[in-house]
């Protein structure tokens, strides 16, 4: 087998690799945002690699990447663990589920929390003879640091020339409750569109941060999507005053780096806790101990009056914030109940009252690709 040093060339979708003593462990937000704003959330969310993923061509049959995967886990919650995807020629061939590892262990009745150290996880796999362009994505779920890759014959990287869309969002962009990182609903939309994705999905940190446009500004895109609302109403850290001034700045820096971009504004998708009900939100501690935690809303839909917001309020606002500037022409909103409204929930309920599951990520990710990629849709030139 020979071994392949893992570098820049061969990532996409990542902001940097930091070094680190097994290896390199790929960010989703540069070390300035890290070091400036080292919140907890949003430094677990960027270091789990969704969308990041490893491309180059070979005619390799035998291709194996060791990864040391670091997670955390929460007593009394079974969460599931991270996958890694092969994927050859743009078809999906393995799904390699991790094991090992490092984790920190979390009793979320008490607070308190350990760490246990474990093994590095080897994802082998087998792949058809012949020159081919072969993708090993990492879990969106878990950090990982890349500790060295092997195959049997040499590899090289590979650019496909793709146009890059960028894309914003929170935990379900991130990929929350989908079973592998190519199943997350942004990456089944980009394979439909024939695209290369750069996800900038965050866990619990989808809040108009302004570092977060200013990463959109300076990042190559073709085209720019970005799907707020969530987070802001179940971290409950925004009136409606303060809302819509924070989304057109968020908007106007990126148009600095991207004047005419196709760019999507997307609202948020059904979730019924949320929908008249103002955050924040939390953990139902009836659901402590069972195969499923779930989420709560503990706000009050008086609260609307005082300039709390719902989803719905926050549709409305965005729909309105797009007509104010229809000086940009491109520039589309995109009402997230089209994605997935009130009957999908009926047919396809959120698990844990939050996040899809898979084949409503599978959903999503099909009817974003339909709206957005279709010959008249804001990405359709593309």
């Amino acid at each position: 087998m020979i071994t392949s040093a893992i570098t820049p060339s061969l990532v996409r979708g990542a902001a940097e690799l930091e070094s680190t003593a097994r290896g390199l462990r790929p960010h989703r937000l540069p070390a300035s945002v890290r070091e400036r704003f080292p919140d907890p959330q949003l430094l677990m969310a960027e270091s789990q690699p969704s969308g990041v993923r490893l491309v180059f061509t070979t005619t390799a049959e035998q291709v194996e990447l060791v990864t040391h995967p670091t997670r955390v886990v929460y007593l009394g919650a079974d969460r599931p663990r991270g996958f890694v995807d092969l994927l050859v020629d743009g078809e999906l061939l393995h799904s390699d589920e991790l094991t090992g590892g490092s984790y920190t262990e979390v009793n979320m009745s008490t607070g308190a929390s350990r760490q246990v150290e474990g093994e590095s996880h080897v994802s082998a796999f087998s792949l058809p003879a012949g020159a081919k362009v072969v993708e090993i994505w990492l879990p969106h779920n878990e950090s990982v640091e890349l500790v060295e890759l092997r195959s049997d014959a040499p590899v090289e990287a590979y650019d496909s020339g793709r146009p890059v869309w960028l894309h914003h969002g929170s935990s379900i962009s991130h990929g929350s409750n989908a079973a592998t990182p190519s199943g997350i609903w942004p990456a089944v939309a980009a394979r439909i569109g024939g695209v290369e994705l750069h996800n900038l999905g965050f866990g619990g940190s989808a809040l108009v941060d302004p570092f977060t446009a200013q990463l959109m500004r300076d990042t190559p895109a073709d085209l720019i999507s970005v799907k707020l609302g969530i987070n802001v109403v179940n971290g409950d850290v925004m009136r409606l005053r303060a809302f819509v001034p924070a989304v057109h700045g968020f908007l106007d820096t990126i148009r600095e780096g991207h004047p005419e971009t196709p760019l999507v504004l997307v609202s948020p998708i059904f979730c019924g806790i949320h929908e008249d009900t103002p955050g924040p939100g939390a953990f139902d501690p009836a659901s402590f101990g069972t195969n499923q935690v779930r989420f709560i809303a503990t706000g009050s839909p008086e609260g609307v009056a005082a300039g709390q917001l719902t989803l719905r309020v926050i549709r409305e606002a965005l729909a309105s914030l797009v007509e104010r500037r229809a000086e940009d022409p491109n520039l589309f909103y995109l009402d997230g109940l089209s994605l997935y409204g009130h009957t999908d929930a009926e047919e396809h309920p959120l698990p844990d009252a939050l996040h899809p599951d898979g084949a409503t990520h599978q959903l999503i990710g099909e009817r974003f690709a339909k709206y957005a990629f279709a010959g008249k849709g804001p990405f359709g030139t593309a």
